[in-house]
């Protein structure tokens, strides 16, 4: 009834998917500052109009275009002008973009009318074969486009990102949005469990109760060509620390089908309506992937009786998170080869209709171990760790009754503990029996001081309790007496 000690092995995470969508909004955003810087800078070289003036009758202006929208005066040089020293140094060393077929320089005017008038008058006076003339056009102002819409943009784009994290899986809080959605996990044939029934012992009952349903997993014609039908649920019912967990896990290492493990508080939460629509998404996950098993631990969080404990007419959301449950499990359209795991310490509080055949066809129960049972655990748990000649796990099933597996698994940790600290090599039979104290009784008291008059009392007292147990015929049986404060 114990898994094996094996250290794991680390297995690097996967590594993440860049997130395009992320990369996409930020290369967005450059491009718009971009523009507007672009927009700003420019690619030419500002003059003044008296500039241009020389640079026309001078013969070296090849385009003149009017952006009429800016008011600004795009200029085009002639190539012959470009190869020019003074043309050239100045427009490289300043331009931003330098571009050869132009525009290279530009003028910015109070009006772009009146530069046409003094543009035309100014051409009245050059001889015809050297008039260019001029050409009109308006411009997309992206400066201030960007200033007018950019923050609106990035507010929506922020909220846009923060929505998304929001409802992805990012952890806590994380949910808001997707709060219907089912938190089981799941393992399939990439996430694998990696125990199976040989790390379960002292369980024979419950593990051939189980198998079998494994076995149907595996090979239902075997059950089907008789008529039989396979159990939609197995209800494991035990004190806590006795494997039913454990016995799951199993399960999910050997029926070789996807398994989907939550515990119930998982479907619960302050929203109305929230462990209903959990349910559902659970149960339509697990359908999709049929056949499959789904365990649900603790379900007492989520199965306890209806009508116990309200006010009359309140509505109480586990109440609809059972109702849920139950439809899925055997209602109209159930039968989907889905099979439902559960476990619980408290099957006195469950509802009626959970119990009853249809939904948990078996309650397969698990008790602490008997003293053969308690042998074959310590057994599994001794395996991972050094031990000498002198310890044996029948004395040491002996000294433990009604120990659960939890328990003995804390004492074999304990008394590795125990050795360690005493810079022994190996763990021998009094680090045991120090341990199966100190799990009993807790840690000695060292300091509290006695008188030998209250240890004669104390150990009167106790060898009176040793001797009626040791006669009386259902008592626990008798291994050791000690009057060591603990």
């Amino acid at each position: 009834m114990s898994e094996t000690n094996k250290p794991k092995k680390f297995t690097p995470k996967p590594p993440q998917r860049p997130n395009f969508q992320l990369w996409l909004i930020i290369v967005a955003v450059m491009v718009l500052i971009g523009l507007t810087w672009i927009q700003q800078r420019g690619a030419t070289v500002d003059i003044t109009q008296k500039r241009f003036e020389d640079m026309y009758t001078a013969g070296d202006v090849a385009k003149v275009v009017i952006v009429k929208n800016m008011d600004r005066v795009d200029i085009t040089l002639k190539p012959s002008a470009l190869s020019e020293t003074k043309y050239k140094n100045e427009l490289e060393s300043n331009a931003t973009f330098f571009n050869p077929n132009g525009p290279h320089y530009s003028l910015q005017v109070a009006s772009s009318d009146k530069f046409a008038t003094d543009f035309d008058a100014m051409e009245e006076n050059m001889p015809t074969e050297d008039r260019i003339g001029y050409s009109v056009t308006t411009e997309e102002n992206w400066s201030s486009w960007f200033g007018s819409f950019g923050f609106l943009i990035l507010l929506f784009v922020f909220f846009w990102f923060m929505m998304r994290r929001m409802a992805g899986p990012s952890g806590p809080g994380g949910q808001i949005f997707n709060v219907g959605k089912s938190r089981a996990q799941l393992f399939d044939a990439e996430n694998k469990v990696k125990i199976t029934f040989d790390n379960v012992a002292g369980l024979d009952e419950a593990k051939e109760e189980i198998q079998e349903i494994v076995e149907f997993l595996k090979n239902p014609s075997k059950f089907t060509k008789l008529g039989g039908k396979i159990p939609k649920g197995a209800l494991l019912v035990g004190p806590p620390g006795t494997g039913k967990t454990l016995l799951a896990k199993a399960v999910a290492g050997e029926a070789g089908v996807p398994f989907f493990t939550l515990s119930g508080s998982d479907f619960v939460e302050m929203f109305v309506g929230v462990g209903a629509a959990r349910v559902r998404d659970l149960f339509k996950q697990a359908k999709e992937k049929a056949p499959c098993i789904i365990f649900i631990d603790e379900i007492d969080a989520i199965g306890r009786s209806r009508g116990k404990g309200q006010m009359p007419g309140s509505n109480d959301e586990r109440e609809n998170t059972l109702n849920s449950l139950l439809v899925e499990m055997d209602g109209f359209g159930t039968d989907s080869g889905v099979i439902v795991l559960a476990a619980t310490n408290r099957p006195d509080v469950l509802d009626n209709a959970l119990l009853r055949p249809g939904r948990f066809d078996r309650q397969i129960s698990i008790d602490k171990p008997d003293i053969v049972g308690r042998e074959a655990i310590f057994k599994v748990h001794l395996k991972p760790i050094k031990i000498s000649n002198d310890v044996d796990p029948k004395k040491l099933a002996a000294q433990t009754p009604g120990f659960a597996g939890a328990e003995i698994a804390n004492v074999c940790n304990e008394a590795a503990l125990i050795a360690a600290r005493r810079n022994k090599t190996a763990v021998d039979m009094q680090d045991f029996q120090d341990a199966i104290d100190r799990v009993i009784g807790g840690l000695e008291k060292k300091n509290k001081i006695i008188s030998p008059e209250e240890k004669k009392i104390v150990a009167y007292h106790e060898a009176g309790h040793a001797v009626a147990g040791w006669f009386l015929e259902h008592a626990d049986p008798l291994v050791k007496v000690s009057i060591v404060p603990r």
